[in-house]
Parts: structure tokens; C-alpha cells; sequence
């Protein structure tokens, strides 16, 4: 038995899977559902196991990657990095809600570049909330500056975002030809962005703010904590600007890094506090999307690729981008991000529709909290602290914010031409 044979219970069995991870029936870990699915269509016969096995070692750039960056985001949690940069913003906002928003959204631009979206969207977020729940302001437009910003910079350097890996895998570019692909939409996305969020914000940014009084003080330990970032983060763009191997880069510079703050005193609780789930999720979903591949899913993104291929070059660009968004925020940007890889590697693409998909793929859950990770984990990280926001108010304000700002970028991307 096979997933060529029998498409429908491949298809099924994803769906349900997917649906299962956003929704968690039951409050259990993304990770169960995702390998359960994996699992199942194992056991069944609807992909090899030598094939689930094969579509597991795939993915061991993004694991190590993931491995690094969330030790990295729990040294600076554990030590107050996060508080510290908060608190600091608040201080420099001088009563001004414009200006603590704007000091916000610029923490979030830096964190998400640095240290991936989703420490923006699980360490800093909680940060924020308990910075301006001191400053007594309204906290929802600085709680969705960290939510849009999370995805909106991630795709400034390779590192921004796991997706980056997963859709050119080891073909990721240099740094330089990077930056010369997408600073520019980067630069353009960050600021459409970060307008049309204070628009849509612009009534509760009236007013001041409660100056901040109290500024986090960092320990030594949280000091040498930020020595240990700044100098992983320096380590991982020259990675980057090398070529080398961004996983193993990642999860080895973390290893230093807390051994500088901590000198090695406390590391089983660090450890501990690393949601190290996210791995088998990754792992489950490398093998669902190779069973789609089976059932189907590859021819029909060859065709759709062969039919953006034969576009106008720009008309072509919006239509893989939206496309790639709509799917993202059906299925979520990872399982959708594979499938696009996958079909990219297999079909090939011109570089105009590989930039156009990287970007949709990163910037495009900026519509729905389903859209990414970053924005799922963003919502589980403010339910904990007793904020709900239904997902009708997110769609609200994603439309205002993401389409203006995908159209643009894909533009960007573009110039000159």
C-alpha cells in the first residue's frame, strides 16, 4: 500500500493532522498530533518507512537550527534580557505612547532578526505586556507590534525565521546575495507595516505614559548573557556571509554562549525550560508533507509553477506570493513552506518566483493567528497571562496590515529591475 495509491486517506490524514496541531483537541502538544499523523500514515502503509525515516533526516539543518535559536531565546529569558529591553523602552518613551510603540516595534524588529521570530512571539511578548501593564496603557497595539513585526522581519538576514531554511534548504544563499534579494523588501515590508498598524492603532496611542520609574537591572550573569547573544549573533552572520552551515553554526554558538552567563551553574534548568516538542512537530510535519508529495501535491505545484512561469514577471511574483500566503494561513507557513521547497528543488523556479514565494511564505500569516508558529505560540504566550483576542479581531487587523504590505514588498523585491 501506498500514497500513490491511495491519495484521499493521505489527504485526510494531513488535514485532520493540521487541524489538529492549531487547534490541540484535548490541550496536547502540538508535537503528538503531528507525529501522530506521521505515525499513522507509517503504520498504514500510505508512505514507506524508509521514506518517513529519509523525509526525517532531511530536516536536520532545521532542527539544529531550532535547537540553537531556542537555547539561545531561553538563556535571554532566563537571565532578563527580554525585561531588560522592555523596560528600557518604556524609559526612553518619556511619557510619549508614540514613541514607547515606535521603541516597541524597533526591539521587535532586532529581536526577530537576530534570534528568529519566534522569540519575538514567545520571550518578548510576555515582556512587553508586563512593561506597559506598568506604564498603564492600553497593551493591544503593542502586543500586536510584536505579533506583525515577528513576521515582517523575518525574513531580514537567513536566520529571521526557520521558514528561510526550510524553503531554499541547501541552497540558501550568502549573505550578500541576501541581503541584495531581500533587504530592500525587507526595509519596505517593516515600514508599510509598521504604518498601517499605527493607523489602525492610532486612537489608544493618544495620550502619555507612566514614565518608567523602575529600569530592569541586569545581574552579571544577564550581562554576560547579552555579551554571549551579541557575540553568537555575530558569529552566525559571518556563518551566513561564508556560506556555512547555518544549523550547525546555530546550535554550536549557543553552547558558549551559556556557559559565558552561567558558567554552566543552573544548565538543567535552562535546559528544562527549552520547548524541546517543537522538534518531533518539525519532524512529524517533514513526513506528512513527504506523504502529500506521494498523493499528489507535488504534481499539482508543478503544474501551478509552470503556470506562475508563463505569467508577466511582476503578475506572476504577486499571484506566488499571494498564493503561497493563502495556503499558509489554511494550513500554516511551515507544513506549506515544505511543500513549496520540495516542489521548488524538484521543478525549479526563476529566482523572481523563488523571492516572490520566500516572501509570501514569511510575511504572508501576518493575515491570521494560523498563518506561522511565531503567531500561534504569540497567542498560547498572552492566553497564559489571562489576554485573550479572538481570531476576528486578528483577521481585522491583518487585512489592513499584511496585504498592503506583501504587494509592496513583492514590488520591492523587483527594483531594480
Amino acid at each position: 500500500m501506498n500514497s500513490a495509491l491511495n491519495p484521499a486517506s493521505v489527504w485526510l490524514i494531513a488535514f485532520v493532522t493540521i487541524g489538529a496541531i492549531l487547534l490541540r483537541p484535548k490541550k496536547w502538544p502540538e508535537a503528538v498530533w503531528a507525529c501522530g499523523g506521521a505515525g499513522l500514515l507509517a503504520l498504514t502503509g500510505l508512505i514507506p518507512v524508509a521514506g518517513a525515516l529519509e523525509a526525517v533526516r532531511r530536516g536536520t539543518d532545521v532542527y539544529l537550527f531550532l535547537a540553537g535559536m531556542m537555547l539561545l531565546a531561553e538563556l535571554a529569558r532566563r537571565e532578563g534580557v527580554f525585561e531588560w529591553l522592555a523596560s528600557l523602552a518604556v524609559g526612553a518613551a518619556k511619557g510619549s505612547r508614540v514613541r514607547l510603540f515606535t521603541l516597541v516595534y524597533a526591539v521587535g524588529i532586532v529581536v526577530t532578526a537576530l534570534l528568529s521570530n519566534d522569540a519575538t512571539a514567545v520571550v518578548l511578548t510576555p515582556a512587553v505586556y508586563a512593561a506597559v501593564r506598568k506604564a498603564r496603557v492600553a497593551p493591544m497595539p503593542y502586543l500586536f507590534a510584536c505579533a506583525f513585526i515577528a513576521n515582517a522581519a523575518s525574513f531580514v538576514l537567513p536566520v529571521s525565521n526557520p521558514a528561510n531554511l526550510v524553503i531554499y534548504g541547501a541552497g540558501l544563499p550568502s549573505l550578500g546575495a541576501w541581503l541584495r534579494a531581500f533587504l530592500l523588501p525587507s526595509v519596505v515590508a517593516i515600514a508599510v507595516t509598521y504604518a498601517t498598524l499605527f493607523w489602525i492603532s492610532r486612537r489608544e496611542l493618544r495620550g502619555a505614559v507612566e514614565a518608567g520609574k523602575d529600569i530592569y537591572r541586569l545581574s552579571a550573569s544577564g550581562r554576560r548573557a547579552v555579551v554571549g547573544l551579541v557575540s553568537g549573533a555575530l558569529v552566525m552572520v559571518t556563518a551566513s556571509a561564508l556560506g556555512w552551515n547555518l544549523g550547525a553554526v546555530t546550535c554550536v554558538v549557543a553552547v558558549p554562549a551559556i556557559l559565558l552567563a552561567t558558567g554552566g551553574d543552573g544548565l538543567g534548568s535552562l535546559l528544562s525550560g527549552v520547548s524541546w516538542s517543537v522538534l518531533p512537530l518539525v519532524a512529524g510535519l517533514f513526513v506528512i508533507v513527504e506523504a502529500l508529495y506521494g498523493a499528489g501535491a507535488m504534481k499539482a505545484a508543478g503544474v501551478a509553477l509552470h503556470w506562475l512561469r508563463g505569467m508577466p514577471v511582476i503578475m506572476g511574483s504577486l499571484a506566488a506570493s499571494f498564493g503561497i500566503a493563502a495556503l499558509s494561513n489554511l494550513m500554516n507557513n511551515l507544513p506549506s513552506g515544505l511543500l513549496t521547497a520540495g516542489a521548488v528543488q524538484t521543478f525549479g523556479a526563476p529566482e523572481h518566483l523563488r523571492r516572490a514565494l520566500l516572501i509570501g511564505v514569511d510575511l504572508g500569516p501576518n493575515l491570521s493567528v494560523t498563518g506561522s508558529l511565531a503567531t500561534i505560540l504569540w497567542l498560547v504566550a498572552l492566553r497564559r497571562d489571562g489576554v485573550n483576542i479572538s481570531v476576528w479581531t486578528f483577521l481585522k487587523a491583518g487585512l489592513v496590515v499584511m496585504v498592503p504590505a506583501l504587494v509592496l514588498a513583492v514590488l520591492a523585491s523587483h527594483w531594480p529591475a
